[in-house]
């Protein structure tokens, strides 16, 4: 009851009610300081700037493990890095060049040919208990047609596939071909890689430029005209193209790898009221009218696992409330499809504090990813003090029950030592099985302590140490743990948690 009182003054204090937020049926849920899972992700893009190609390769690494360990110590858990900005690669491939913005010129290799940047970030992640989410935009291929192609590109072979709009050349939505380009460069990526997701944003048909009408007519007669489509149902026929290609891309990445997720980042209104009465208060730019994703379609269907939409502006904000586009997208996001929500930095850091509270307060949200992790690197608005009192402690990803919910054997043999030249306590553990499905592969270990006599609670997020991906754990100190219960558990690759081992250590009585 306390709990509720507190909660119902501190929004009475913001000017807003629990009915706003949905605390009538789920208040306990509001002021969990450290939930035991939550999304934490953070975009690191790599579209539009030079950074990386003015480094050599051993710079990027170290460039990049620095990051990590910013984004790990803030308490994220999912890096979603942009691998094709715009038809290339940051990785090793034989469909696509290599990024400019990488090496500086498209289709140069790295200094070191050894060097895939995607594959060093993997590892990297994984070392971090981190997730590693490959962010790729599915039709840009080039953002200037000023800026010269490689050598080999796919666009002198096959330009039937492409279209110009403004400076821009993309890929044809409505031309199969494209789709089935699409697929096989996801499907490349997923074969090759460890990735945990593939990750798209919000460019799907390309944003309006005024004055400007996209130019698919000779498209639309050759393909939408013969699949039925009218000359009134133009719109329908871009979302159709669209959707074709978000279902194809689900089909693939489960035919290769079915533990695989797939997330959209869309924009942050879907529809206006103004359009349709289940749009949201809202009067800007949206998904399905503007860009033709019909996201609530692959929501419905089940085509995707995660939903981000990208709530970049402030609450109070004219056209596009933060408060009444999270709960709009809240009410109309259905299960098993995951809800996290966009975050802006540079835009909204002043709010940030309370976008962040209220993300943990509307059902269904479990989580928040911050673009872009730049903005987090250069602390903008004090955004890393706020992150760590926000974050204080490590935390699982939702779990994907409708994937998977088989948990992983319990860890067998735990023990503690005393290391002989430092002296400190080392917990000690054997995985149970080596030879396990490949969607239940152990990513890594929890390690909690309790007092003598409480209940072990993996749940209790205060008797949590800390997350690690090695068979062993060096305490503090013996004094920390003087007589104390340490439990530790298997984590799965889909965050399925295994059931607590647990053993009593007291130092005195060795």
């Amino acid at each position: 009851m306390k709990r509720i009182i507190l909660i119902l003054f501190l929004f009475a204090s913001l000017g807003l009610s629990a009915q706003e937020y949905g605390l009538i049926a789920d208040s306990t849920r509001a002021y969990t300081n450290t939930p035991k899972r939550e999304f934490r992700g953070v975009w690191v893009h790599t579209i539009g700037q030079n950074y990386f190609a003015g480094l050599t390769s051993e710079q990027v690494r170290d460039t990049l493990c620095k990051q990590l360990d910013l984004f790990q110590e803030l308490g994220f858990n999912t890096l979603l890095f942009q691998v094709r900005p715009e038809g290339d690669a940051f990785y090793k491939s034989d469909i696509e060049p290599w990024s400019r913005y990488l090496t500086g010129e498209q289709g140069k290799d790295p200094d070191d040919e050894s060097f895939d940047p995607m594959q060093f970030l993997i590892e990297e992640c994984h070392k971090r208990c981190m997730e590693f989410h490959a962010w790729m935009n599915p039709y840009r291929a080039n953002i200037n047609k000023s800026q010269p192609l490689a050598w080999g590109h796919i666009y002198g072979e096959k330009r039937y596939m492409f279209v110009s709009y403004g400076q821009m050349l993309l890929w044809n939505p409505g031309v199969p071909d494209s789709r089935e380009y699409i697929c096989k460069v996801v499907k490349d990526v997923v074969s090759r890689y460890d990735v945990d997701a593939i990750h798209f944003d919000d460019y799907f048909y390309p944003y309006p430029i005024r004055g400007l009408k996209f130019p698919d007519d000779q498209t639309f007669r050759r393909y939408g005209q013969a699949e039925g489509f009218s000359f009134n149902e133009r719109d329908d026929w871009r979302r159709h193209n669209v959707s074709l290609l978000i279902h194809e891309l689900h089909d693939t990445i489960r035919s290769v790898k079915p533990w695989v997720r797939f997330g959209i980042s869309p924009f942050g209104i879907y529809r206006n009221k103004s359009r349709h009465e289940n749009g949201s208060d809202t009067n800007g730019l949206s998904c399905y009218d503007d860009l033709y994703a019909d996201v609530m379609l692959w929501v419905r269907n089940g085509w995707i696992d995660y939903c981000v939409p990208q709530l970049y502006w402030p609450d109070g904000h004219k056209n596009a409330d933060y408060t009444t586009l999270i709960n709009w997208w809240s009410k109309y996001t259905l299960a098993p499809c995951k809800l996290y929500i966009g975050q802006d930095v540079s835009r909204t850091y002043q709010q940030m504090n309370r976008k962040m509270t209220l993300s943990r307060v509307v059902r269904n949200v479990e989580g928040n990813c911050f673009f872009s992790g730049k903005m987090i690197i250069e602390n903008v608005g004090g955004i890393q003090d706020s992150l760590r009192a926000y974050q204080p402690k490590p935390a699982l990803l939702p779990e994907y029950g409708n994937m998977d919910t088989e948990k992983p054997e319990s860890p067998l043999n735990l023990e503690v030592v005393i290391d002989s030249l430092t002296q400190q306590p080392v917990l000690r553990w054997e995985c149970a099985s080596d030879s396990v499905k490949a969607k239940n592969e152990v990513r890594f270990y929890a390690v909690y302590m309790f007092e003598d006599g409480d209940p072990v609670d993996v749940n209790n997020m205060d008797a949590l140490v800390a997350f690690t991906p090695e068979l062993e754990y060096t305490m503090p100190s013996v004094k920390d743990i003087y007589c104390r219960q340490i439990a530790v558990t298997a984590v799965d690759r889909m965050h399925n948690e295994s059931k607590p081992v647990h053993i009593l250590y007291d130092p005195e009585a060795e």
